[in-house]
């Protein structure tokens, strides 16, 4: 019996187990962290490269709270690579951003709340297709 395997660039498991997929998402969309970019064009190329990698398929998972927790990690952990660190004026010491300033920066949907928006827009092109 076959354990796992790609199909349409997607991995298959024998449990149904959206884990190594998500880690080989995480993986392939995991860059950004040069200064020669500004921070525009840094969200532009996360947006329209890194997040179409990362999400590709995503309609049909079934994800845990654990799966939406690394994917939350992960997101988080590029917005801090996007924005840097903070100085504190009164100490001038830097200081590393928190995801309340993370989503206050970065204005758009966070990931989760991506994915369950493309699987209610999938759920309701099958069920009215």
């Amino acid at each position: 019996m076959v354990e796992q395997f790609k199909h349409l660039g997607t991995t298959v498991t024998y449990q149904n187990s959206i884990q190594e997929e998500i880690t080989s998402r995480l993986k392939s969309g995991n860059f950004l962290s040069s200064n020669l970019l500004s921070k525009n064009k840094k969200i532009k190329i996360y947006i329209t490269t890194i997040l179409p990698v990362v999400l590709y398929g995503c309609e049909t998972w079934s994800h845990t709270l654990t799966e939406e927790c690394r994917l939350r990690v992960f997101e988080n952990r590029v917005l801090r690579r996007m924005f840097g660190s903070k100085r504190v004026e009164v100490t001038g010491e830097w200081k590393r951003l928190n995801n309340e300033q993370l989503n206050g920066l970065y204005s758009s949907k966070n990931i989760t709340q991506l994915i369950k928006a493309r699987g209610m827009r999938w759920a309701e092109h099958v069920t009215y297709g």
